[in-house]
């Protein structure tokens, strides 16, 4: 199995949480100890239906589902506080950054993502991976975010690549829809996230 660049495409678009980087098990690490802490249980399952969207989508859906009177943004605040601490525990997916190194200089690359910029730059400073992207687009910096395209249009507006050529790597449902409605390339990663015997293209 191998992870390809599309021969149709003149620019790269990669997610981070899940894509580049596999915080997953820190995210979900997080949410627990913020519910603990609220006395409430995180019920996981929310993670796979929300992969990709913004954490006050997060907070708001337990909010929600556990009557909780505390404000969605201080549930947000207590949750980026706890999964920053914990910031050293996010390794690299390392198929996608294999293939996203081996384009660099090559391409135009871009991240975008659901997570606030201070999260986007502090997981890529920890996977030392924050100088290879130009363009980062995150939760900050669009009104509407996945599924809806704008989070990958003003990345490939940013690089002045239209975005039938654009090639998205997702593993976040929210995320593919995102691209698909933007009329990029996708790439669902998950399968070589999983499998540690992929490999990228030579």
């Amino acid at each position: 199995m191998k992870l390809e660049i599309h021969p149709k495409a003149k620019a790269l678009i990669f997610d981070l949480d899940g894509t580049l980087s596999d915080s997953l098990p820190v995210h979900i690490a997080s949410w627990h100890s913020v519910c603990k802490k609220l006395n409430c249980t995180f019920d996981e399952r929310i993670i796979a239906e929300l992969t990709g969207a913004p954490t006050i989508s997060f907070a708001e859906r337990i909010k929600s589902e556990q009557n909780l009177s505390l404000d969605a943004g201080e549930i947000v605040e207590m949750k980026q506080l706890e999964f920053w601490r914990n910031i050293n525990n996010i390794k690299p997916h390392d198929a996608v950054i294999g293939l996203m190194k081996k384009a660099h200089g090559k391409i135009p690359m871009a991240v975008g993502t659901g997570a606030s910029r201070t999260s986007a730059m502090l997981q890529m400073k920890e996977l030392k991976i924050d100088h290879l992207f130009d363009f980062i687009v995150t939760a900050d910096d669009v009104d509407r975010h996945k599924p809806e395209p704008d989070t990958f249009l003003k990345c490939a507006e940013m690089m002045k690549v239209d975005p039938e050529y654009c090639q998205v790597f997702e593993d976040g449902e929210l995320g593919m829809q995102a691209a698909l409605t933007a009329g990029m390339l996708l790439t669902d990663v998950r399968p070589f996230v999983t499998d540690p015997y992929a490999v990228v293209e030579k």
